[in-house]
């Protein structure tokens, strides 16, 4: 069996100066050898996400397309790919990939890579023109409104469509795409990958109304009076602070007020030398790392609350549980430019500066001179302002948007799916999601038109047997 072989990333001198995306394409022979490590596996517990196991949430039938790439099928790879997974070119470079962390190689070997097969096929799919748009060949005269286009949005959204619904999505920024567009920065995936995907979904019949907050430029009697159902797939947008002396200060700012500044969206905040500061040590924090040290940032550290994990699987966390462990990104790499460091345990205690300024952080027994201070904290779910408020949905103790387990709300015309309802977490639960809701959705509104036949023809019977 040959070993775990993953693509290069381009060198760290050459990538910190653009925002180009980082690896460079394994050849096809080299995928489908990665292929061929999947095929001895007895059961895959990377296919489906359960309690007792961590794989993948769009159930993505990963023996079969990887079976098909060892055989050179990849046409019939990419059916296989796109029959459970709408975006794979979106989870083929933003997901985390918990199917691998189920791999059964990861008993005593190294894990297939899933996510770089994934990308390939859809890379390939693309390609060679395989990628069509599918029309809906009758039209249901239905409509549906889609609040929110991130991924939860975005497959919900197509789905519907190619179920002959009307379907319009409303997007409170300038451009689709929610935080694939303005929170993800271009070095993990370029916006022409958003875009093209974008043009796919118009071609469907899918409609965008951009720049416009429903609840805010747009009432809830119009929302209710003009659609037949109401999906919000709004996010968890609503970012975790540290309220401790100091906050207020120039130069102490939220990761997605970060991002999106530099990504399209608001004033710009720029690293551009200055003594720059993570606190948080996830994928976002990552994010700023990167694109911190892009911008030219004098200096960058990361601390983290938690202590260090261990470099190997805690006994904690067996497999195929989601592994705790530490992880190096891309950007810790690109870090090395800088002499970036990485602290863990760092409990902040304040933030001191001059004139409403920012000069320092300061943490137990820690003093840092800082610029910069970027708050990668995590979410604690979504605005709850506005539409939702406006709508009277009825919350989790956490403060989603409550669901009955299949994705309706408390109000008999609105469903739910993704973040606002679960609360912030992977793009592929996002995409599975949206999937189930419009799934949902469409038996739904298919009831309804049969009930609305149902309901003439009897009353078509009625005046004929009155009139005899």
């Amino acid at each position: 069996m040959s070993e775990r072989e993953m693509p290069e990333y381009r060198p760290v001198a050459e990538r910190i100066h653009d925002w180009k995306e980082l690896p460079v394409a394994l050849s096809a022979e080299k995928i489908q050898g990665q292929g061929e490590r999947c095929l001895d596996c007895g059961v895959p517990f990377c296919q489906s996400s359960s309690p007792t196991s961590n794989g993948c949430p769009v159930e993505n039938l990963i023996p079969d397309w990887n079976g098909l790439v060892l055989r050179g099928k990849w046409k019939e790879a990419l059916k296989a790919l796109h029959s459970t997974n709408n975006f794979p070119e979106f989870t083929g470079k933003l997901c985390p990939a918990p199917c691998e962390s189920a791999c059964v190689l990861g008993l005593n070997s190294d894990s297939v890579t899933i996510r770089n097969i994934e990308s390939s096929i859809i890379d390939r799919g693309f390609k060679e023109g395989w990628v069509q748009p599918l029309i809906a060949s009758e039209r249901t005269g239905k409509k549906v409104a889609i609040i929110g286009s991130g991924p939860a949005g975005l497959a919900a959204a197509q789905q519907l469509a190619r179920a002959g619904h009307e379907v319009t999505v409303f997007e409170k920024a300038a451009k689709p795409g929610g935080l694939l567009r303005y929170g993800i920065p271009d070095f993990k995936m370029e916006k022409w990958v958003l875009d093209r995907r974008l043009e796919q979904l118009k071609a469907e019949g899918v409609v965008f109304k951009n720049g416009i907050e429903v609840g805010v430029d747009y009432s809830k009697e119009e929302l209710l009076g003009s659609f037949d159902a109401v999906c919000l797939t709004l996010g968890a947008p609503t970012p975790r602070d540290l309220p401790v002396p100091g906050r207020d200060l120039a130069g102490v700012h939220q990761a997605m007020d970060y991002l999106t500044s530099h990504f399209g969206s608001g004033q710009a905040i720029d690293a551009h030398g200055k003594r720059v500061i993570i606190l948080g040590g996830g994928d976002t924090g990552a994010d700023c790392l990167g694109t911190a040290i892009r911008q030219g940032c004098a200096s960058v550290m990361q601390f983290e609350l938690l202590p260090k994990p261990p470099r190997e699987r805690a006994e904690t966390t067996p497999w195929p549980l989601w592994p705790l462990q530490l992880r190096t990104s891309a950007a810790h790499e690109e870090g090395t430019s800088i002499n970036c460091e990485r602290r863990w345990g760092v409990l902040t205690t304040h933030f001191s500066g001059e004139n409403g300024i920012l000069s320092s952080l300061h943490g137990r027994d820690l003093e840092v001179p800082a610029d910069l201070v970027i708050l990668a904290l995590g979410f604690s779910g979504p605005n709850r302002k506005g539409l939702i408020e406006s709508l009277q949905l009825k919350l989790d103790p956490r403060g989603n948007v409550l669901t009955d387990g299949n994705f309706e709300t408390s109000h008999p015309k609105v469903f739910a799916a993704g973040d606002v309802h679960r609360g912030a977490s992977l793009i592929v639960w996002a995409i599975a999601e949206g999937r189930k809701m419009a799934a949902v959705v469409d038996k739904r509104l298919k009831m309804l038109t049969l009930k609305s036949v149902l309901l003439k023809s009897t009353h078509k019977t009625f005046l004929t047997h009155g009139n005899n």
